[in-house]
């Protein structure tokens, strides 16, 4: 199989980020399956199905971007141009959570770098990127078109205003797993069982 990087194509398994690789279980590609089998083989249901596989792993999986180019019968190339094409699509694993932090002139000027260096902190985190647990992914901006409540914060569709330090950590908790689950997520991930993990949401 053939592997996207930002170069093109590479080796036989997809690169992670921070080294090794990323192989899917058994069930997951079964799961991948069961989403091709919801949609017709015409070539205007790519973006559809890119969204519904995006949605269920945070990331676009090499090996399901093949099975997507055999269903609708056009090249990996092709599918590949589409899921680089567009910002919501990754092809590298992301964390449930996406923490977009603004650095545009009016945030930074409000205390924006200080919030992300206590969002990295909190989320043990040395630079923007996804967490151990997959829970978060923090990404910086230059712009979320909010700069009269500056410093802005987006997680996710929600937008969190005027924020300091001292309330970064409240935020984040609104997204966190109970600690039940989390263990659950945990004990899935040290198995291997990440469809376990999808499902504990």
């Amino acid at each position: 199989m053939l592997t996207f990087t930002k170069a093109g194509f590479a080796g036989p398994a997809l690169a992670v980020r921070g080294g090794g690789t990323f192989a899917m279980t058994e069930t997951e590609v079964q799961q991948a399956d069961s989403i091709l089998g919801q949609f017709d083989d015409q070539r205007a249901n790519l973006i559809a199905i890119l969204q519904d596989i995006q949605g269920k792993y945070f990331y676009l999986p090499q090996e399901v971007l093949s099975r997507v180019a055999r269903k609708l019968r056009v090249p990996l190339t092709d599918v590949y141009q589409v899921a680089t094409f567009y910002r919501c699509f990754s092809l590298v694993p992301r964390g449930r959570h996406q923490v977009q932090v603004c650095l545009g002139t009016a945030c930074h000027v409000r205390g924006a770098p200080r919030v992300l260096d206590r969002i990295l902190t909190d989320l043990k985190l040395g630079t923007p990127g996804t967490t151990r647990d997959r829970q978060f992914t923090v990404l910086t901006v230059r712009c979320v078109g909010c700069c009269g409540l500056a410093p802005v914060v987006r997680v996710d569709d929600k937008t969190h205003p005027h924020l300091t330090q001292a309330k970064v950590r409240g935020v984040l908790n609104k997204y966190r797993l109970q600690p039940q689950v989390r263990e659950e997520v945990a004990s899935a991930e040290e198995t291997g069982d990440r469809d376990a993990t999808a499902q504990v949401s």
